[in-house]
This record gives structure tokens, sequence and C-alpha cells, in this order.
């Protein structure tokens, strides 16, 4: 692995520990401390999500004009004073004020990650880099968490200081960015011009599936927690079980290189596992059970990134693969802002776990698509073989 990749999975690993470090506690802070409704928790999600179906789009167009260190130190700056301010947020109004922040600085982290790999990568060696890094993510993720309990329990500190702590570990983030700034080689193919974003049309059932993959992972994110702590889960068990979720993501991405010679198989086993772990959600009352959830969703949800990434890559020149990059992250923004939407006013309206159970009913039938165009899931190179 070379120097520009290390320190890109240092820069996976730092920001993953601070969104489980935070993420978790978030919506019970704005349920039990704010005062916020599910359908304030979706509003929430939906705030964070939002830009995100936008802002990669440019961030795409950046990428190839400016230097990709620069922009990922941008979303590091910017992602960590969004988080310190969540300390003192007294409304639920002013946490999506914040979140808004948040989806932003992430356009800045995510899309420049993918495209700084890319670059220095081949066809052979794009998905095991992407795996890697995200899984340096998910081990962060899982890593929060823990260290989480450990603040809030061991040491006592309210929410509002753990938001603190969180910012200032994010904030680290920045000097490697820089460090990469120093290493990256920008590259400069095209014109600035949206044009390329139209590539995104040749992948209608990639669409679907990461638009059912995001909507129900947006959900775990924005009113998941909340729906725990109404079920008897503490603090306490609520971390631990996102601690589950990331050993599955984790063991899960360090396959992906497996997983990638099969890769329409994988994205069908993963639709239809994140369809179970949303109905055992539904039926669950104790935290095994849960758990056991969370292990078949940890599944789907990472397994999907690296293989339909790598589809869309693959079929595409890498001339424009920054814009392709940000068109595919805007179609994660769009289905991360739809699942909270839709699911805090039917938790609302219908019980804390009527949303997995509608999505559970979608799921079998994207599962089902998938199924059907299973040809079409897969890398070109494997089409060729």
């Amino acid at each position: 692995m070379n120097k520009v990749l290390a320190l890109v999975n240092i820069i996976g690993l730092i920001i993953g520990i601070s969104y489980g470090l935070h993420g978790p506690i978030l919506p019970i802070f704005a349920k039990n401390i704010i005062g916020a409704s599910y359908s304030e928790l979706g509003f929430i999600g939906l705030a964070n999500f939002i830009p995100y179906m936008f802002i990669p789009i440019f961030v795409g167009i950046l990428l190839d004009k400016f230097n990709n260190g620069y922009l990922l130190a941008i979303g590091a700056a910017i992602n960590s004073v969004s988080i310190y301010l969540l300390s003192v947020a007294q409304s639920v109004p002013e946490i999506m004020g914040f979140r808004i922040m948040t989806g932003i600085a992430h356009a800045f982290f995510w899309p420049p990650c993918q495209a700084i790999i890319s670059n220095q990568s081949n066809e052979h060696t794009r998905v095991r880099n992407i795996s890697w890094f995200t899984m340096f993510f998910v081990m962060g993720f899982m890593i929060g968490p823990l260290l989480g309990t450990v603040f809030l329990e061991g040491l006592d500190i309210t929410y509002r200081i753990l938001f603190q702590i969180t910012g200032f570990i994010l904030a680290s983030a920045i000097i490697f960015s820089l460090l990469i700034s120093r290493r990256n080689i920008t590259n400069h193919h095209e014109r600035f011009s949206l044009s390329s974003i139209k590539e995104m049309k040749k992948f209608p059932e990639v669409i679907i599936l990461l638009i059912f993959c995001t909507s129900s992972f947006g959900i775990i994110i924005s009113i998941y927690p909340a729906f725990l702590n109404d079920n008897g889960m503490s603090d306490r068990d609520i971390l631990l079980l996102y601690f589950a979720f990331g050993i599955s993501r984790v063991i899960s991405l360090a396959l992906a290189g497996r997983f990638s010679r099969k890769t329409s198989q994988t994205l069908i086993a993963a639709t239809a596992s994140i369809s179970i772990g949303l109905a055992i959600s539904a039926a669950s009352s104790s935290i095994i059970t849960f758990a056991i959830a969370m292990v078949f969703m940890g599944f789907g949800f990472s397994i999907f990134f690296p293989l339909t990434l790598e589809i869309i890559l693959s079929r595409t020149s890498k001339g424009i693969s920054g814009k392709i990059i940000g068109a595919y992250e805007t179609v994660f923004g769009i289905g991360w802002a739809i699942g909270p939407t839709l699911g805090g006013p039917i938790a609302q309206s219908f019980g804390s776990q009527s949303p997995y159970l509608v999505f559970f009913i979608i799921g079998i039938a994207v599962t089902a698509l998938a199924v059907k165009c299973r040809k079409k899931l897969e890398p070109k190179r494997m089409q060729n073989v």
C-alpha cells in the first residue's frame, strides 16, 4: 500500500471514530434532552442528508480541477465545527442547521477519498483498495461506540461534552488531508461541465438498489437509536449494538475481494440480508435479537458500496471518474434523504416498528428485481469473461 492510500485510510479511521462516537447518541440526545418526536428525528436526518443530494455533483466537478487533498481538508474542517456546535444546540431547528453543515462536509469527505483511491488504483486493485478504505472507516465506526461507552459511563460526561470531544477528534483529519495534498496529483481531463453526470442513466438497476440500501441505512442512522431506546435499550446497549453492527461490516469488507468475483450474487444476498434485518428489528424486544438484526444489516450495507461503485467505474472513462463519483454519491444522498423523510412520519403515525416492516416489503421487491437483472449487476470486465 502506498503512502497516499495509507493516509486516506487513516482519515477514514478518524472520521469513522467520530461518527461512531456521536452518531448513535444524537437521536437519543434529540429525543430525551431536546424533546424531539419521531417526525422531528426524521427531519433532523433529512437535514443531514439533503445536502448530499446536490453537493457531491459539484464536488465531483471540483475533483477534476483542484487538489483533492485540499477539498478533503475543507470537509474535515466543516465537519469538526458542525459536530462541536451540537454541544450548544437547544432546539430541533438548531440541530437541523448543524446537521446541514455536516451533510455539506460529508460531500467534501467521501467523494475526494474515492477519487484519490481510484487515481491510485487500477481495475484489478480498485475494489480491494476502496474496500480497505471503507473497512478502516467502519472500524472507526465500530470503535467509536466503545469510546462513547467509556466517556458516558466510565467518565460520566454529558452528551454535550461528548460532541465537543468528537469535534476535536475529527479536526485531526485536517492534518492528514494536508499531507495528502502534497502528494496527490489532480487529473485535468475535461472541461467544467455537468454533461458527464448523464452517464449515471446507464445504470438504472444499480440506482434502484442503491436507493433502497441508502434509504434503509438512513433510517438506521437517524431514527433507529431512538427506536432501540423506546424498546428498553440503554445508552450502553445501543452503543454495543452499533459495535456489533461495525464488526459485521468490517468482516464483510475484509471479504469484499472474494465477493467481487460473484458481484451479482453478492448484491442479491445483500438486499435480502438488509430486508431480513429490518424484519427482525420490527419483531425484536431483546438485545440479542436486535444484535442479530444488526449483523444481518451490517453485511448488506457494507458490501453494497464497493461493488456498486466498481460496476459504474468499470463502464465509464477514467477521465470523468471524479464527476461520476460525484453523481454516484448524489444517489446516496437521495436515498439517505428518503429514508428519514418517510421513516420518521411512518413511525409517528403507525407505530415505532412500522418503518422497518414497510422497508422489509420494499426490500423483498428490490431483491426480486436484483435476481431478474443479475446480468446487469456485473462489472464490465466480468461480463467479458
